[in-house]
């Protein structure tokens, strides 16, 4: 009896596992088989598939037309905000595109989430993509990028002449990777932004008004005072240039065959090419109507006969320009 009475005190004290299995879902099963081909689903399973998968489409499909329609409005939200500060247009366009497409993609690895799918790994696909992808286009992103901040620095704008990469021209139109300038003889230039943003960039028709420059020589013999007089006078009746600031006659220096000057007026920018056409004409009219001769380069060559040669030349003179 007192075996007895130990060995059911010691069964009573340890502690009974019960081992339950524990039943997979039925819309796992379903879709298992589903995968492998296997169409004889009973009713239940059907239903279970229908109930788990049906509701979750159903949300994605709701999120995704909301994606849509948020990233619509927050797209013409950018582009109308943008216009209205009088931004590029260029760069408006993009910014909106690349809202747009943001909101999309937030909205895809969301919908990819609810269904299971674990959205770091998409991260570092799209991380080791973007990395391979930089690699590929390396000259491109350069473009991109020098063409980006040709858009927020703004050293020129579209109907300015500019003269950049070795090519003077108007620019036509600003890109994120080029920029295509219409040169005046009439050709088609498209200049890669890189090759823009790094170098040296002339604008021509920055400011609203030049100085034009003439330079001319005048003979040795001509009075100096009186060429300064001439000068003045052929300046201040260059039509199209501006009284301020005055004209102004610089001597430049003592050349070779002539003395040198300078004709200095300042003239609209947008009559610049007109405005010395004019000047070098007063300045040719009125030197010569006065008298002061324009020298060239000469040289004089004489030919001597040398006693007892036997060639028989006349002494010549000649004169080469």
């Amino acid at each position: 009896m007192f075996v007895l009475a130990q060995a059911a005190a010691a069964t009573s004290t340890t502690p009974v596992v019960k081992v339950t299995t524990a039943s997979v879902p039925e819309h796992v099963v379903a879709l298992k088989k589903l995968m492998m081909f296997q169409f004889d689903l009973s009713p239940t399973q059907w239903v279970s598939l229908a109930e788990y998968y049906g509701t979750r489409v159903a949300l994605l499909f709701v999120l995704l037309t909301l994606a849509w329609t948020l990233a619509g409005w927050a797209s013409g939200f950018v582009k109308t905000s943008l216009r209205k500060l009088r931004f590029d247009e260029t760069l408006t366009l993009f910014l909106a595109k690349l809202t747009w497409w943001g909101i999309i993609l937030l909205a895809a690895l969301a919908c990819l989430s609810r269904f299971g799918v674990e959205t770091a790994s998409f991260a570092a696909i799209l991380g080791a993509t973007g990395f391979a992808i930089g690699l590929a286009f390396q000259g491109t992103l350069s473009n991109f990028a020098a063409g980006a901040m040709l858009l927020v620095f703004r050293p020129y704008k579209v109907g300015d002449i500019v003269n950049v990469a070795g090519f003077l021209g108007k620019v036509d139109e600003i890109e994120l990777f080029t920029t295509t300038i219409d040169t005046f003889d009439n050709r088609r230039i498209i200049v890669p932004n890189s090759s823009i943003f790094g170098a040296v960039i002339e604008n021509v028709t920055y400011h609203k008004k030049r100085r034009v420059d003439v330079e001319v020589g005048v003979s040795y013999a001509a009075d100096i005072d009186e060429t300064r007089r001439v000068l003045t006078e052929a300046a201040n009746a260059t039509e199209g240039a501006y009284t301020e600031p005055e004209p102004a006659i610089v001597l430049m220096a003592l050349g070779a065959s002539s003395v040198d000057w300078s004709v200095r007026v300042w003239a609209p920018t947008s009559d610049f090419g007109d405005v010395k056409q004019a000047l070098i004409r007063s300045v040719k009219m009125h030197l010569d109507a006065a008298g002061l001769e324009i020298p060239f380069p000469q040289m004089d060559l004489y030919v001597k006969q040398v006693a007892g040669s036997k060639t028989q030349l006349d002494s010549q003179s000649f004169r080469a320009a």
